[in-house]
């Protein structure tokens, strides 16, 4: 898999993720959106960690920063 996402897009979603899952564990959100929620925080977190999101690829769109060869 080649790195689609660049570092200001991962910093965002773990940002997001961890919102995510305070406002579940502290009861805020419940239920089945809840458990929504905490699932799109999991994915959040992994599409993060390995720099690449699926849903980038069919797109073409990615937010990796070009590097120049000279």
């Amino acid at each position: 898999m080649k790195k689609n996402m660049g570092s200001a897009d991962r910093i965002i979603r773990v940002i997001v993720a961890a919102i995510i899952g305070i406002l579940y564990f502290n009861g805020t959100i419940t239920g089945t959106l809840g458990i929504l929620l905490l699932v799109f925080a999991v994915v959040f977190v992994l599409t993060s960690l390995m720099s690449f999101c699926p849903l980038y690829a069919p797109f073409g769109f990615s937010t990796c920063p070009t590097r120049n060869k000279k």
